[in-house]
């Protein structure tokens, strides 16, 4: 399928590197624009409207069981502007300190800290994250990249609002990055940003992973779909209603749609370098709305088969 058989339409423009689209009922999608720092509405019409500014580095947003709307922070990048136009970050910002989860009030946009550290260790750069039935919290920590270009290995966490209790059920990624739920909630998918892989886990209960420790196990059910061929990288991600997992794809850019029953990828090429991420809605939850960073733009396309909802919407 081609970019022009999706019936295409530009929503919005003029957006400061756009990444974690929700869609509400009312049509209007919530955003982050990581650059400027804010969760943005962007209402049917292309309005804009600047819900929260929220400093650091916003990364990804999901609606939680109290109806609030929790954001991934990275905890800030600094940004240099390519000879070619692209905007891109490099690194931490100058006054970064630690990475969060926020917590932000639709309507009167107030602001608060949820996380920024599990026990003694400081969050590095929460990305994405997804809220299983029971409430509980899933979220990537993609680590972040030195003044030299030097990677830490990053994590999965799982966190209990109810309960304030965090936990790393994973670590040793190498930019972890979207994250989201099998429709039976027995599989959780990460996408893996430099190796373009997504990463299968066995959820054996809420918040626990099935032991990955010894990969050279028979023993071991992690499995691993992609690479894709070529220069690519993955970003955030959503999953589609029958299973497959619909990744934003950077450098050739697109929306990669891995089947985790058939092993195979279906790529849908999109004029823009960095997807960065796709969500789903309407009635029959075929729209999709994706996020293109490079050109800082929203789209709204017909996608050929239905998303998953999510549990918490409003």
């Amino acid at each position: 399928m081609k970019f022009e058989e999706l019936n295409s339409q530009l929503v919005a423009d003029d957006l400061q590197f756009p990444e974690g689209p929700l869609y509400l009922r009312d049509g209007s999608i919530l955003l982050v624009e990581i650059r400027r720092q804010t969760l943005t509405r962007i209402f049917p019409d292309g309005q804009k409207k600047i819900v929260a500014q929220l400093g650091g580095g916003p990364n990804g947003l999901a609606m939680g069981p109290d109806a609030a709307i929790y954001v991934t922070n990275n905890g800030g990048s600094s940004w240099i502007k390519r000879e070619d136009g692209l905007v891109v970050s490099a690194g931490p910002s100058k006054d970064y300190t630690t990475g969060s989860i926020q917590r932000v009030e639709l309507e009167s946009g107030n602001i608060s800290t949820v996380f920024t550290h599990c026990g003694e260790f400081p969050l590095r750069g929460p990305n994405d994250l997804v809220f299983d039935r029971t409430g509980g919290l899933w979220f990537t920590d993609s680590g972040k990249k030195s003044a030299d270009g030097q990677l830490e290995l990053g994590k999965i966490y799982y966190a209990r609002l109810d309960t304030k209790e965090i936990h790393c059920a994973h670590k040793g990624m190498l930019v972890p990055n979207g994250i989201g739920l099998s429709p039976d909630e027995n599989t959780l998918f990460v996408s893996e940003t430099m190796t373009s892989r997504v990463y299968a886990f066995p959820i054996i209960s809420p918040g626990f992973l099935a032991p990955v420790d010894d990969l050279w196990s028979k023993d071991n059910k992690v499995r691993c779909l992609g690479p894709l061929p070529g220069l690519q990288m993955l970003d955030s991600l959503a999953v589609e209603a029958g299973g497959n997992i619909c990744v934003g794809t950077l450098i050739q850019g697109g929306i990669s749609i891995f089947s985790p029953d058939t092993d195979t990828v279906e790529k849908i090429p999109f004029p823009d370098q960095i997807i960065t991420n796709i969500c789903f809605g309407g009635d029959d939850m075929c729209d999709a709305w994706i996020t293109a960073a490079g050109c800082g733009a929203l789209y709204k396309a017909k996608w050929p088969r239905p998303g998953l909802k999510l549990n918490f919407t409003l």
